[in-house]
């Protein structure tokens, strides 16, 4: 009885934040895709304004992970088999990993970005 209460609740759980994660996943590339598109026709694109949109789009990336990643547990209370379990783990272990790395390169990018000297700060040429 538990447990026919448990996989009622579970399933939709899991398909509403898959989709969640999918959307936001879909939103976050619509945007990177325009604001690439946009920087093709800009001639006075600098790089910092590319490092920008990529590194928003990591962000977004590293968010719709973590939902799948939401999803991927709660969907581990409803799995009944161990090859199922252990099918899911080695998904939920490639996300984290995706993650992990995602969120180093943010990181690093970010830290590049606090070093670098700004156009204020630099000195005007004589």
């Amino acid at each position: 009885m538990l447990r026919q209460w448990l996989i009622a609740i579970s399933e939709p759980a899991v398909t509403l934040v898959d989709a969640i994660a999918m959307l936001v996943i879909l939103a976050a590339t619509l945007r990177a895709f325009a604001g690439v598109v946009a920087l093709v026709f800009r001639r006075d694109a600098d790089m910092h304004v590319r490092r920008q949109l990529w590194l928003d789009y990591g962000r977004w990336l590293v968010a719709g992970l973590t939902f799948q990643l939401a999803a991927d547990i709660i969907e581990s209370s409803i799995v009944p088999t161990w090859e199922a379990i252990a099918q899911l783990g080695a998904v939920a272990l490639i996300r984290t990993f995706l993650n992990y790395f995602l969120e180093r390169d943010i990181a690093e990018v970010h830290e590049r970005q606090q070093e670098a000297p700004t156009d204020a700060a630099r000195p005007l040429p004589r």
